[in-house]
């Protein structure tokens, strides 16, 4: 085993899901279905026939999105490591991410973190009636123009506040529906290129989590986790934690916090790193940090052509 400082692994979040998902990996690596059925053992649902059969509104319920998708950031990493000896030297998760990183980096164990995620999902769920809350996505402002409008249109009637910032020029939002339809309004009027509404199920990242991320701090309060084998970014405050109390608390802290994305990359580039490999369906993050850091190579692993091409080039 070999680890390589300037290589990061990186595990993406709910928004990179699609009915099909890994199935062409599924043919070729029989780890796929083997951490598929681990995760639905624990759950006792066919997590599976949700990620390759639907329907969509099934996969992208909160509830099944946030278990499948640590399963199949757990599985690509699992045939990584059957195939080359070569590992990073650094970790990080886009929000739900988070965990995939840690069961990789060993902290948790795949099915601790699999129960964990499920219940996360269901508080997330809870916090808010359906419909009440909304995410947008606003493209073409600076990062302080959005804050200043979130802050203006936020009221006792409903709040909104960044939730993601993923790269430069793009910040999802999030709150109460009516804040986040404000928003949009000033931010298309403040001369955003695109800001558009998110077909998501609960509002992540922001103020209307606290109740949530309070029920989640109970449940994490008996889990023990283990200092990481790779340091593991946190997206609440783009550090690397060791200890399980700190652990837990940025785990808590991350569900009403944004997503500090563009920090975390550019954090990542000046320890060295040169090359990410995203290690999941799709190719979201991949695109982001070309964005953020346009020196870093990025590969998405999604298939084995995407396998080879990413091996063929970590070193």
């Amino acid at each position: 085993m070999q680890r390589y400082n300037h290589l990061a692994f990186v595990f993406p979040g709910q928004g990179s899901q699609s009915i099909g998902m890994l199935a062409d990996l599924a043919g070729s690596f029989p780890e796929v279905r083997q951490v598929f059925s681990r995760a639905s053992e624990v759950l006792r649902v066919d997590l599976w026939k949700v990620a390759t059969e639907g329907p969509e509104d099934l996969l992208n319920r909160t509830e099944n999105t946030q278990p499948i998708m640590l399963a199949a950031g757990v599985a690509v990493w699992e045939i990584w490591c059957s195939q080359t000896p070569i590992r990073p030297g650094w970790m990080a998760g886009h929000s739900l991410g988070e965990f995939t990183a840690l069961v990789c980096a060993q902290s948790i164990s795949f099915e601790e973190a699999i129960g964990l995620v499920r219940r996360r999902a269901l508080l997330m769920q809870e916090a808010v009636p359906e419909k009440a809350g909304a995410m947008a996505a606003v493209m073409g402002l600076e990062d302080p123009a959005i804050v200043e409008i979130c802050r203006k249109v936020s009221g006792p009637e409903g709040i909104v506040s960044p939730a993601n910032f993923n790269a430069p020029g793009q910040v999802v939002i999030a709150g109460n529906a009516s804040a986040v339809h404000a928003a949009i309004e000033a931010a298309s009027a403040a001369g955003a290129r695109r800001a558009i509404m998110l077909s998501v199920s609960v509002p992540s990242h922001c103020g209307l989590m606290q109740s949530a991320a309070s029920k989640f701090s109970e449940t994490l309060h008996g889990i023990d986790f283990e200092a990481p084998s790779v340091p593991v970014i946190h997206n609440f405050d783009v550090a690397s934690h060791e200890e399980s109390e700190v652990i837990r608390s940025v785990l808590v802290k991350q569900m009403y916090s944004p997503v500090r994305w563009v920090d975390s990359m550019k954090f990542l580039y000046d320890q060295g790193v040169t090359k990410i490999i995203e290690c999941g369906p799709g190719k979201v993050l991949s695109g982001l940090i070309k964005r953020i850091v346009r020196e870093c190579e990025a590969y998405p692993v999604f298939d084995p052509v995407t396998l080879d091409k990413a091996m063929e080039n970590c070193e």
